[in-house]
């Protein structure tokens, strides 16, 4: 006797109950993403007509402290109100950075809008966050979050790009301009279902408000810290980072897995390597613009091709270490955290090589930024994927939040460091090229401690 089967249509993300807030997801991403790769590529430019090539860090410093207060601060609020009116909030507040960014007539005024733009870009994606996991039944969960990560892919290779094709024959301001009509089509997007999870799916408030206090405190004591080592000649300098260390020290503890400052075997030694080399990769990046810009005198939308190879090199790698992670069903991680690295390693000495040498080219900046991609590529998926093996039932989210946040302190923390030794170096009178190499060389050091720490990671066996 014959049987006969009845195929189920798979669910899409892209069917009808979640279309709209799909395409409203992938926009919004898209365009925080865009915004962000942009920065990098126009900072030279507006840096050197507002006149503040010593503040250069704090375009992105300001922006990644302020992410940590947006995705603390409006988490809890989602947690108290739903997700309708902090999203309203945090795109008011993006919009707000962006305006004031696109108007500014002076160095601190574009910092000013920077928080602004991390508090919105922060809160904006922790609402995304809170709509996956009440909107999306889990069997397509999965689908949402690789569209999530796929909307970073489209602006890594064209945004840097565009960005410098704006800021070299229009202008750098067109740059926030263009990204104002994208957040409003995401807004339009994205409401009406935003607006079915406030009044059906209302999650408990978590209990606890220190979190909150400690991303500021954070935040203003790294403040001081980078303010003080920029006038660190000084003995006001000397005070200012003395006095910022000493704030840090306790949110640190409290937003680090237990364990970091002794660089524990486990989810503590993966968090401290991880915010390591992405501190590097993101704060070298940065830097090379600058040097491109200002020592090679290549254009924006030349240094932005260069900054493009190296996501092109990351998406790559990425994809390369998912087929290997399933061959070896996650049995060589450690190794390809640490050969990832390595190869970070290679390309920032490239790096250096690069901007050092008269005849350092754009292929070899090119080929620096591939192997510098490449490598975080190959380790960065991976760092996160043995991190939330050792999340206990229950502490998914914590682990979850130890990686958004050392994302976004290592870098912020490795940008402002870089900052201060260019500053140091314009106070000194010791010119522009001593600055962006003692910023590349800090970025160098900070690479070979996480290869370092990296031998202490350890993945907990299923």
């Amino acid at each position: 006797m014959k049987t006969t089967t009845i195929s189920i249509p798979k669910e899409s993300i892209f069917d009808a109950p979640y279309r709209a807030l799909t395409i409203g997801i992938i926009l919004a991403v898209t365009t925080v993403a865009f915004e962000g790769l942009a920065v990098t590529t126009i900072a030279p430019k507006l840096a050197q007509q507002l006149n503040g090539i010593q503040l250069y860090g704090w375009i992105f410093t300001a922006f990644m402290l302020a992410q940590i207060i947006g995705t603390m601060v409006m988490g809890k609020q989602v947690d108290k109100r739903g997700v309708v009116q902090p999203f309203i909030w945090a795109i008011a507040i993006f919009v707000v950075g962006i305006v004031i960014a696109a108007l500014s007539f002076n160095m601190l005024m574009l910092i000013v809008g920077r928080a602004f733009q991390g508090f919105g870009a922060g809160s904006i994606i922790t609402c995304v966050y809170y709509s996956i996991t009440l909107s999306y039944p889990d069997k397509i969960r999965t689908k949402i979050l690789a569209a999530f990560s796929s909307a970073y892919i489209l602006p890594a290779l064209i945004g840097p790009y565009i960005a410098g094709l704006l800021a070299e024959f229009i202008s750098w301001r067109f740059v926030f301009w263009f990204v104002l009509p994208l957040i409003g089509l995401a807004v339009l997007l994205t409401l009406p279902s935003f607006r079915s999870i406030q009044t059906s799916k209302r999650t408990p408030a978590r209990k606890g408000g220190k979190t909150e206090l400690y991303a500021i405190l954070l935040a203003a004591g790294t403040g001081l810290l980078l303010t003080g080592l920029g006038a660190i000649t000084e003995w006001k300098g000397i005070a200012l980072a003395i006095v910022g260390m000493i704030l840090m020290l306790r949110p640190l503890r409290h937003l680090l897995p237990e364990g970091s400052f002794r660089v524990k075997r486990g989810l503590a030694a993966t968090i401290i390597t991880r915010g390591l080399y992405f501190a590097c990769y993101i704060a070298a990046e940065s830097y090379v613009v600058l040097a491109f810009t200002e020592l090679k005198g290549y254009t924006a939308d030349i240094a932005g091709l260069i900054v493009a190879a190296g996501s092109l090199a990351w998406s790559f790698a990425a994809w390369l270490q998912s087929k290997l992670d399933e061959k070896d069903g996650g049995s060589g991680r450690e190794k390809r955290v640490i050969v990832g690295i390595g190869i970070m390693i290679i390309g920032i000495v490239m790096v250096l090589a690069t901007v050092g040498w008269s005849g350092g080219g754009i292929m070899l900046g090119a080929m620096s930024q591939v192997l510098a991609g490449f490598g975080i590529g190959f380790a960065n998926p991976t760092t996160g994927a043995i991190a939330l093996q050792h999340a206990s039932h229950g502490k998914e989210g914590e682990v979850s939040s130890n990686i958004q946040f050392i994302d976004a302190f290592g870098p912020g923390l490795g940008i402002g460091i870089g900052g201060a030794l260019i500053a140091i170096s314009e106070s000194l009178d010791w010119g522009i090229y001593t600055g962006i190499m003692l910023a590349i060389s800090i970025q160098l050091i900070f690479l070979l401690l996480s290869f370092t720490v990296a031998f202490r990671i350890k993945t907990r066996r299923s």
